[in-house]
């Protein structure tokens, strides 16, 4: 059975054994759905409005972006799994077997692909949050906000899992790529994350 067609008590249930996976990817990825779907529904309540019919062909198409998002976030949480169990695997292997290093070393970059992937479908994902966030309706402003906040949390997990695994790595050089690449992604979202956030709550409180 696949984690992801798992109802979210038999989820969290296996998240909170010691079964290996689903771990840390995987509830980033459920995040990042979850975030993505807070902000397709503010579009949901705002088509058909006629005070948004200026931005109903924006709002339309954040829908089309927001649910092929979704998807991919729900892919990810599978296929986050599927590349970590080789490196459960290699972690087990004896320090002084010869092909051990190998082993580890493709198992490192296979287990950093699908977090990294969490990171950069987390950035369109606040894309389009921001812009449902912007021409979305008002009533539905702080589901804008909730998404936002949900979707840093998705990225900021997805690093941690980034992070442990290219500090094991011995090639420098990849290495080095992905941390550059994770670190300009916290950064500039996580910063518009916050200026979502910050902004719906003005609002709210104003």
């Amino acid at each position: 059975m696949k984690y992801v067609d798992m109802s979210i008590k038999e989820f969290s249930e296996v998240l909170a054994s010691s079964e290996p996976t689903p771990g840390g990817g995987g509830a980033a990825a459920l995040m990042g759905a979850i975030a993505v779907g807070l902000g397709d529904m503010v579009g949901e309540l705002t088509v058909g409005k006629k005070k948004y019919a200026e931005v109903e062909e924006d709002i339309k198409r954040l829908m089309e972006e927001a649910q092929q998002l979704r998807e991919e976030f729900l892919e990810l949480i599978d296929r986050d799994a599927e590349v970590f169990a080789p490196l459960a695997k290699a972690y087990g292997i004896p320090k002084d077997d010869p092909e051990r290093d190998v082993i580890m070393e493709e198992a490192l970059h296979a287990a950093c692909s699908v977090p990294m992937d969490i990171m950069r479908v987390s950035a369109k994902a606040l894309d389009v949050i921001g812009e449902f966030a912007e021409k979305g309706s008002a009533l539905a402003i702080s589901d804008a906000g909730c998404a936002a906040t949900c979707c840093k949390a998705a990225m900021k997990a997805a690093s941690l899992n980034v992070f442990i695994n290219i500090k094991a790595m011995k090639d420098r050089a990849f290495a080095e790529g992905l941390n550059i690449e994770a670190e300009d992604l916290l950064e500039e979202y996580c910063q518009k994350a916050d200026e979502i956030f910050d902004d719906v709550y003005k609002k709210l409180k104003g």
